[in-house]
């Protein structure tokens, strides 16, 4: 046996994941989505017939096939098939159009996009501008993932050297600062991102999760799925999260866990099913992605009392789980905590010279671990820029308390130089949450030709209230150089499909005002 050969046999890649569970619960139903169920055994069939496919269009080991799509079956099995044909898949985010979509084609240079009918004609609006030789279906057509994924005639064999240091996935980052960058994740990342999921997250063959948010999302896909299929427990799929669909769901079908972003499950503690509906099998919730608003915690836990809640935070470099707030944690005092790092993750603050600050101090959050990425796809400046000094270099603000225990201050990028003092957004927002006429709450620097940048705030009002008295109220509560000089109101913060508030966009939108 060569060399390779005997790496090979080591490997353990991310369809590798799904080939042990359905070894060991061939007939166990693994995946739900529609009318449609697939047991172990088939979705590790389905996931070789696609690979087989994908390698018979006559593409080879590295090359990149994007997914534009909806939430499925078919979304899954196109993952798990390049993992298993040694193709690299790039997620993209099924809102995005025009420009926004031929650069993250373009960039990540991918050969053949995979996309659901519907969607299929915004490639082709921008198919002169990226270096696609085919656009595929996931689903919906007579040849498409799903298809060949149950054709019992298909190939159902694949021969191809998969390691686990070759690349499985771009995972883009949400672009919330400038354009996305595609982090390089490699099979063994993303399975030690896996374990620490299982490990942190209590996810075990007897769960039965509920998957609303997107696949192409980090998050849905790497900390619950993936890991649900690592554990053997039951999945199912639903394209978009509707409240009352999901509510329903979780009562009929005896859902024990779920991830939602904090604004779904504002959404779903307001609907009036919530008081209706039998939710007391519902154990496990997850949030994570945005700040949840305490009120929203309380009010859930108050009308169910037995669920217990994970706070879930990282980023996609890091697979994405970096740290977990626990249950059991959720106490006084803690309830804004992001929890301490997960197994495989090791963390540090540190100060702009790269030397830790103590308890308490704000620093910016440095990671190693064997989840991380191996860089920036075809950007070495921005690779070299975030892994430096033996870190990863996150461009998060923290402090970290006596116990270990994390909580996010903001991201270095957002932090506002006002007349050469530094002002955390995030402080400012927790004081606005606390006016009763407030419902969501955004403070960003605005160029100002006094103060270089001025703190502003936008705010999501329930109540109608003037902007002086917001700005007093800050004031009463702040010193001045934090109060902001202007509160505009909007109908609704912009968010991507995580519940991430996007600044950006904020900043475009007011920095001239």
């Amino acid at each position: 046996m060569g060399a390779g050969e005997t790496a090979q046999t080591r490997a353990s890649t991310v369809d590798g994941v799904v080939r042990r569970t359905a070894a060991r619960v061939p007939d166990r139903t693994a995946l739900r989505f529609g009318d449609r169920e697939w047991t172990f055994a088939e979705l590790d069939q389905g996931a070789t017939r696609v690979a087989a496919w994908l390698l018979g269009l006559g593409l080879t080991r590295g090359d990149r096939v994007a997914a534009y799509g909806h939430n499925s079956d078919a979304y899954l099995l196109a993952f798990l098939g390049c993992a298993r044909a040694g193709l690299i898949h790039v997620p993209v985010n099924h809102n995005l159009g025009g420009a926004e979509l031929s650069y993250l084609l373009w960039q990540s240079g991918s050969i053949v996009v995979l996309a659901d009918a519907k969607l299929a004609g915004r490639v082709e609006e921008v198919r002169s501008q990226i270096p696609a030789r085919e656009v595929l279906a996931l689903r919906g057509a007579e040849e498409s993932v799903l298809e060949v994924a149950r054709d019992p005639d298909a190939p159902g064999e694949v021969f191809a050297e998969v390691g686990d240091t070759d690349l499985v996935q771009l995972l883009y980052t949400s672009g919330t600062t400038s354009r996305p960058k595609g982090a390089m994740m490699t099979h063994r990342a993303l399975v030690h991102e896996y374990l620490s999921c299982l490990h942190s997250l209590d996810i075990t063959e007897n769960d039965s999760m509920l998957h609303a948010l997107p696949l192409y999302h980090s998050a849905q896909m790497h900390v619950f799925l993936m890991p649900a299929l690592a554990a053997g427990a039951y999945s199912e799929v639903v394209e978009k999260p509707e409240p009352a669909d999901l509510l329903r769901r979780i009562e009929e079908t005896g859902v024990t866990a779920f991830f939602a972003a904090p604004a779904v499950w504002a959404a779903l503690s307001d609907h009036p099913d919530f008081s209706v509906r039998d939710l007391s099998g519902l154990a496990k919730a997850y949030y994570g992605a945005a700040i949840m608003p305490v009120p929203v915690l309380e009010r859930i836990r108050e009308r169910h009392p037995g669920i217990g809640f994970y706070n879930c935070f990282g980023q996609s470099e890091i697979g994405p789980l970096a740290t977990v707030l626990r249950p059991e944690e959720h106490v006084e005092g803690r309830m804004e905590s992001c929890g301490r790092p997960v197994l495989f993750v090791e963390a540090r603050l540190v100060d702009d010279r790269g030397g830790d600050v103590g308890p308490d101090e704000r620093g910016e959050v440095v990671y190693r671990s064997p989840q991380l990425c191996a860089g920036y796809w075809d950007k070495p400046e921005e690779t070299a820029e975030a892994f430096r000094d033996g870190w990863f270099h996150s461009g998060d603000v923290a402090r970290r308390d006596s116990e270990g225990y994390f909580t996010i201050v903001d991201r270095v990028k957002d932090v506002i130089n006002s007349g050469g003092v530094l002002v955390a957004p995030r402080e400012v927002e927790d004081v606005l949450y606390q006016h009763p006429a407030v419902a969501e709450a955004a403070v960003i620097a605005v160029p100002d030709a006094a103060w270089g940048e001025a703190v502003t705030a936008v705010a999501v009002l329930k109540d109608r209230v003037g902007e002086d008295e917001l700005i007093a109220f800050v004031r009463g509560r702040l010193a001045g150089f934090k109060t902001p000089k202007r509160v505009h109101a909007v109908d609704e913060l912009p968010r991507n499909a995580s519940g991430k508030l996007l600044k950006r966009v904020l900043r475009e939108r007011f920095g001239a005002s």
